[in-house]
C-alpha cells in the first residue's frame, strides 16, 4: 500500500523493487506513461483529465482516478491557498511517496507555464494532501541541489514522461516539491 502510514510520514517510495517503476510495471501501464508524453497527447490530457479524473474520484470516494488506474500512478489531490485570491484551491497530480514525505513535480503536462499550485505552494506551504482516500495537513518544500536531482530521478523511475517535459522548456528547471507531514 503506498497510504499514509500511523506515523507522521509517508510509506518509502519508489525503488527498483517497487512494482509502479516503469521497468516493473505491466506493458499496458508501459504504455500509457510512453503515451501521456507525447506533445499532442499531453497536450489533450491536459484538458480532458482534470474533469474525467473528478468523476471517478467521486465515483470511488477519492481512492482512484483514470488516470490511477490507466497508469498505476499514484494521482494525489493537493489543496492549496491560493497566491492571489487566498482561497483553497484543489489539484489533482502524479506524485509518489519517500521516506520523508511526499513528492509532487509541477510539469503542468509539459506547458510553457508553471502550474497555478506552484506559485500557490511558493506564497502559502501549507496545503492539504489527500492520496488514496487518506487526508494529511502538510507543509511543501521547493526543492535544489542535489535533493532535489535524486527526487527528480527517483520520479523518472515512475515517470520518464517528466524528462520529455523539461526537455519541451530547458528554459525553466520544473519545480520538484517534497510535502512534509505538518506538525
Amino acid at each position: 500500500s503506498y497510504a499514509f502510514d500511523s506515523g507522521s510520514a509517508l510509506l518509502s517510495g519508489p525503488h527498483s523493487d517497487d512494482p509502479r517503476t516503469y521497468r516493473a510495471t505491466n506493458p499496458g501501464h508501459r504504455a500509457i506513461r510512453r503515451l501521456s508524453a507525447l506533445r499532442p497527447v499531453s497536450w489533450v490530457m491536459a484538458r480532458l483529465l482534470p474533469h474525467i479524473d473528478h468523476l471517478v474520484s467521486r465515483l470511488t470516494r477519492g481512492r482512484h482516478t483514470l488516470t490511477s488506474l490507466l497508469s498505476g500512478l499514484t494521482v494525489a489531490e493537493l489543496t492549496t491557498t491560493g497566491s492571489r485570491s487566498g482561497r483553497p484551491r484543489m489539484v489533482r497530480l502524479l506524485g509518489f511517496p519517500v521516506e520523508d514525505g511526499f513528492v509532487v513535480i509541477a510539469s503542468n503536462y509539459g506547458k510553457a507555464q508553471r502550474p497555478g499550485w506552484y506559485y500557490n505552494l511558493l506564497s502559502h506551504p501549507r496545503a492539504e494532501l489527500r492520496v488514496h482516500g487518506r487526508s494529511r495537513t502538510v507543509v511543501a518544500e521547493l526543492t535544489t541541489g542535489q535533493r532535489r536531482a535524486h527526487l527528480w530521478e527517483r520520479g523518472l523511475a515512475l515517470y520518464p514522461g517528466w524528462e520529455r517535459y523539461q526537455a519541451r522548456h530547458e528554459d525553466r528547471e520544473i519545480g520538484v516539491f517534497l510535502l512534509i507531514t505538518a506538525p
